[in-house]
């Protein structure tokens, strides 16, 4: 695996920078995006950026490369896979508890309409 998703010495360091530390940010950007309503096409956006820090971090502390793009794209799309999920399920629970009368949690990460009586 080493050279494919990371590229430092172990993955204990791709697993706390990205996974952990980024894949936070990350969740927290989500979780932002859909409480104030946005539609998630603002994820794109704040992922491509945060996967910018997360290589400098790469960089700064474990003498990875900073400036590649198979590593950036890696580390991108790791933190946009926790941004929709903190946007989905945030959104799931909007959705049930703003308008409990018409939507029901069918899910951490789905909801569905109420069947009416």
């Amino acid at each position: 695996m080493q050279g494919i998703l990371y590229e430092e010495p172990t993955i204990w360091l791709f697993l706390l920078v990205t996974v952990v530390m980024g894949g936070w940010a990350a969740w927290m950007a989500g979780r932002a995006v859909a409480i104030t309503w946005r539609p998630p096409v603002q994820l794109v956006f704040y992922t491509l950026i945060l996967g910018l820090v997360i290589r400098f971090i790469h960089f700064a502390l474990f003498e990875a490369t900073l400036l590649t793009l198979h590593y950036y794209i890696v580390d991108t799309l790791v933190l946009f896979a926790f941004a929709v999920a903190g946007w989905r399920y945030n959104r799931a629970r909007q959705m049930t508890t703003q308008y409990r009368w018409l939507y029901e949690r069918t899910g951490p990460f789905s909801w569905r309409a109420r069947e009416s009586s």
